[in-house]
Formats: structure tokens, sequence, C-alpha cells
């Protein structure tokens, strides 16, 4: 049995804090205005499926330039929270995924 057969430690260590699905609440920052809201909104949708505009919530900077969208999700495997990540993490639009 070669190395990569065998399952990474760490990688089941974090599956196991998590069990899904699970309530869990991903934040993505961006600067102010309807297009990062709709994109970031769109990217969510796509992996998740529709979310009640009550399960968001919006955060202005004190400047108002920036702004902070979470997202109150329940994904239903580890592997959908991944893809969901890398795909907000790859948008040009997005400055942080937390």
């Amino acid at each position: 049995m070669s190395p990569n057969d065998q399952p990474n430690p760490e990688m089941l260590k974090r599956n196991e804090l998590l069990s899904f699905p699970c309530d869990f609440p991903v934040k993505v920052l961006g600067r102010t205005g309807d297009l990062f809201r709709t994109h970031a909104t769109s990217i969510v949708e796509r992996h998740m499926g529709a979310v009640e505009p009550t399960r968001i919530t919006e955060r202005f900077s004190r400047d108002g330039n920036f702004v902070a969208l979470t997202f109150n999700l329940k994904p239903q495997s580890r592997e959908q929270l991944d893809e969901l990540y890398r795909e907000l993490s790859a948008s040009e639009l997005i400055v942080m995924v937390l």
C-alpha cells in the first residue's frame, strides 16, 4: 500500500470537527455595490441552492467602501463547502472569504 492509498490524518481530523449537514456561516468581503452582492449570492446559490434573504446579513466598513456578507448556510458535505470556498476565493470581485 502506497502512502497515497492511506487517509491523510489531518484531513480525517478536520472532517471529524463538523457533522454534516450543519449550520455554517460563510463571510464574504468585497467592495460596496450591487454587483458584488449579486455576484457573491449567485456563487453561493450555485453551490447551496436558493438562500433566503433572512439568512444573509451585511455589515459595512466604517467608511462604507467595503461590505461583509454573511451567508448562514446548511452544507450537506465537506466537499460542497470546499467547492464553494474555492469558487468564492477565485473571484476577482471578492476580497476575502472567511
